[in-house]
């Protein structure tokens, strides 16, 4: 590698050696991740994973893929790149969780201004953490610099993921029946949605993101930069221990664009808004954006980071399962007849 150089494609802004010693930086963060099945190395021009399909009748594959989006702007402003990896990771491994498939491995996509090795080593140890969190391997991933099209201080970090599940064992939206359980799992905050929003309310370009506020407990920064919180392990517990008929990650569109999409024709989520607790967050940003309490249901979680819809009769199962976990589910509605899909009473 050593002996790879170009002095016209540097004077040009590509740096390959920057390249390789990134790989380097990164390979320690990246072998935390292996599980049984990686067969690969970190450097190779394909990632190669094998999965273990015994037990299973019909084995299918789930793929997910999503970026960071406008919140890594807020950890360039910071300066701080080792959490919004964690975001990346979340925002697919999330989506997998929602047909019932458990997440085997992560591939990221880096392209930044400038590679400097130690900032992509700490995008890749977030990254590497979300995966650790997720219990996926990262087999893979691609940094490309791209000079006089991105500043060199800006990057953007996208993701993807792919996942498993016995056909037989993938959620039945179709069995959803009036009675059923809504239970929310708590989000850490913000997520990584909505932050074109955030950053309008705040003028984050010319704010102080060390700025406190009563409402809440640390800088304004560092409560929107807590990365997404990754609900793979507490949900498949909860789908081993109880009856669950729909999982809704709630991203971009809030409550009312992700809870409709585990919904089937003909029923509503009768949610309580009473009952959803709502981080202060989300109090100081609508206040300061003067922002319509459904606009707020419809562009963020509120702190509802992903719905379960359970039967009545393992409801209790369910929430359990979550709380060794890690994970303080509550009830925050019921399935009815209706024609919305959902409604908050």
């Amino acid at each position: 590698m050593s002996e790879s150089h170009s002095a016209s494609y540097a004077a040009a802004g590509v740096d390959i050696q920057a390249g390789y010693e990134g790989v380097k930086l990164m390979k320690k963060h990246v072998e935390r991740t292996f599980i049984p099945g990686v067969v690969s190395d970190l450097g190779g021009f394909g990632g190669l994973f094998a999965p273990d399909i015994s037990g299973m009748s019909e084995p299918v594959l789930v793929s997910g893929t999503d970026g960071v989006g406008t919140k890594q702007r807020v950890a360039q402003l910071m300066d701080k790149h080792d959490t919004v990896g964690i975001d990346c990771v979340a925002m697919c491994v999330n989506d997998i969780i929602c047909c019932g498939a458990k997440p085997l491995f992560f591939l990221d996509y880096i392209a930044i201004g400038k590679n400097i090795p130690e900032k992509v080593a700490q995008l890749v140890s977030g990254v590497a953490e979300g995966c650790v969190q997720a219990g996926c391997a990262l087999i893979g991933g691609e940094t490309a610099e791209h000079p006089g099209t991105m500043a060199p201080d800006d990057y953007d970090l996208a993701g993807f993921s792919v996942g498993i599940v016995d056909r037989a064992k993938v959620i039945d939206q179709g069995r959803m029946a009036p009675g059923d359980v809504v239970l929310a799992l708590p989000s850490t905050g913000v997520h990584s949605n909505g932050f074109s929003l955030v950053r309008k309310v705040f003028d984050v370009e010319r704010t102080d993101l060390g700025k406190r506020y009563d409402e809440l407990d640390g800088s304004l920064g560092e409560v929107l930069l807590r990365p997404t919180a990754i609900y793979v392990k507490p949900v498949l517990a909860a789908l081993a221990a109880a009856d669950v008929k729909g999982v809704s990650h709630i991203t971009g569109g809030g409550f009312y664009e992700n809870i409709p999409r585990c919904i089937p024709d003909g029923l509503c989520a009768r949610l309580e808004k009473a009952a959803v607790r709502t981080l202060p967050i989300f109090g100081l940003i609508q206040r300061m954006g003067n922002i319509p309490e459904r606009d707020m249901f419809n562009t963020f979680n509120m702190g509802v980071g992903m719905t379960l819809v359970v039967s009545p009769d393992t409801a209790d199962r369910a929430l359990a399962a979550l709380g060794e976990n890690g994970v303080n589910a509550y009830v925050l509605g019921e399935i009815v007849w209706g024609k919305e899909k959902v409604a908050l009473c």
